[in-house]
C-alpha cells in the first residue's frame, strides 16, 4: 500500500475532531488532504513549510511524515493557529519526530521568516488560502451568521473593516466590492451602506448585512449563495491586503524552492486563483520548473458533500526542475512573478 495513502486514511478522523473556540464547538476539516499530500511527496528528511497554519491540519499530518532530519516551518498571522500548531507538534511524541519552528508573522515575510531560521532552501511548502473553522468560529466579524465586531483582521490594532465602511467614500466603497467580491450590485451596496452609515455607525457584521439587503433585490437574497457573501470578502481582502501578501508570498516560495522541490497552492475564488495561476505559468515559461499537473486539482464529489466549504477549492502544484536563474537567485523574484 502507498504509504501517503495509508497514513492520510489513518488520520483521517483526527481532521474531523470537533474543538471548542470561544465557547463554541468547531468542526474543522483540511481541505484536499489526500491530494495536497500525495502531491507534495514529502520524505522524512525534507525541509517543509506550512505557510498557512489555520486550524494545523496540514500540518498535523505533513509533521507525521517527517522523521528525525526533517524540518517543518508552520506560520500564521493568526496568533491562535500558531499556538493550535504548538499543540500538535506536541502531541507528537516520536522520538525521531522533525525540529518544528512555529512563527507567527504573515506569509508574505516567508522570506525573512526563513532567513532568520537559518534556511536556505525549502523541499515542499504549502499554502492554504481558505479560513479554518476556528477562525470563522472567533467573533471577529468573518461571519455574517452572528452579530459580531466588524474587524474582519487576524490580530489585535490596525485598521479594520468597520473603519472602511465608516470612512470611504461610495465611489470607493462601489470599487472594492466590485474589483475584490466581483459583486453584480456593487453600487446599490455601496450607496447603501452611505445612507445606513448617516444615521448610525456601521460597527457590527448585523449592521453591515442589513444594509447589504437593503441594496440588494429579493430575488437575490433568496439564491444559493448569501448576500453578504461577496461584499464581506471584498472587504477582508482589502482590510488584510491579501492579494499583495500572496503576491510576495508566493515569489518569495520560488525563491526558496530547491530544486526537485514542490509548491501546493489551495485557493478559494476566481481573483486569487488567477493570480496564482499566472505566477506559477510565468515561472515554468522562465523554466523555472513545471506545473504538476497542469490543470488545478478539485476536490471529489464525495469531499464537497462531507465539506461543503471544499466546493471551490484549487489546489494548483509546482516543481522545480532547474536552478534558479540569476534574477531569482539574486533576490529579484518579487519582481519576475508580480503581477498587477
Amino acid at each position: 500500500m502507498d504509504p501517503v495513502r495509508d497514513k492520510t486514511s489513518e488520520m483521517s478522523a483526527d481532521s474531523q475532531k470537533s474543538r471548542v473556540s470561544n465557547g463554541v464547538e468547531v468542526k474543522h476539516d483540511s481541505v484536499l488532504m489526500k491530494e495536497v499530500l500525495e502531491a507534495l511527496n514529502v520524505q522524512p528528511g525534507d525541509t517543509v513549510v506550512d505557510a498557512t497554519l489555520g486550524g494545523a491540519g496540514h500540518f498535523t499530518k505533513l509533521c507525521s511524515l517527517l522523521g528525525e532530519g526533517g524540518v517543518i516551518v508552520g506560520i500564521d498571522a493568526d496568533l491562535a493557529a500558531v499556538e493550535r500548531g504548538r499543540e500538535a507538534y506536541a502531541s507528537d511524541r516520536r522520538p525521531e519526530r522533525p525540529v518544528a519552528h512555529l512563527v507567527n508573522d504573515n506569509f508574505r515575510n516567508l522570506a525573512r521568516v526563513l532567513e532568520r531560521l537559518g534556511i536556505g532552501q525549502v523541499d515542499k511548502i504549502l499554502f492554504d488560502l481558505g479560513w479554518s473553522g476556528y477562525q470563522i468560529a472567533a467573533p471577529r466579524g468573518f461571519s455574517f451568521q452572528n452579530d459580531e465586531p466588524l474587524l474582519m483582521t487576524y490580530g489585535e490594532g490596525g485598521e479594520t473593516v468597520a473603519d472602511i465602511v465608516n470612512s470611504a467614500s461610495e465611489e470607493e466603497l462601489a470599487d472594492i466590492i466590485f474589483t475584490y467580491g466581483e459583486e453584480r450590485f456593487a453600487r446599490k451596496i455601496a450607496h447603501a451602506i452611505i445612507t445606513a452609515r448617516s444615521k448610525e455607525r456601521i460597527l457590527t457584521t448585523g449592521a453591515l448585512v442589513a444594509a447589504i439587503h437593503t441594496g440588494t433585490p429579493q430575488w437575490y437574497q433568496q439564491g444559493k449563495t448569501h448576500p453578504a457573501t461577496k461584499t464581506f470578502q471584498a472587504l477582508r481582502i482589502v482590510v488584510n491586503d491579501e492579494l499583495d501578501a500572496l503576491r510576495e508570498g508566493m515569489s518569495a516560495a520560488l525563491a526558496a524552492l530547491a530544486p526537485g522541490g514542490r509548491l501546493a497552492i489551495i485557493s478559494f475564488h476566481s481573483i486569487e486563483d488567477r493570480i496564482v495561476k499566472n505566477t506559477l505559468r510565468d515561472a515554468a515559461h522562465t523554466g523555472l520548473g513545471v506545473l504538476a499537473p497542469k490543470k488545478p486539482i478539485v476536490p471529489s464529489r464525495a469531499e464537497i458533500l462531507h465539506n461543503r466549504r471544499a466546493r471551490s477549492a484549487k489546489l494548483r502544484v509546482f516543481e522545480r526542475v532547474a536552478a534558479a536563474s540569476h534574477a531569482v537567485a539574486s533576490g529579484s523574484a518579487r519582481a519576475l512573478f508580480s503581477y498587477a
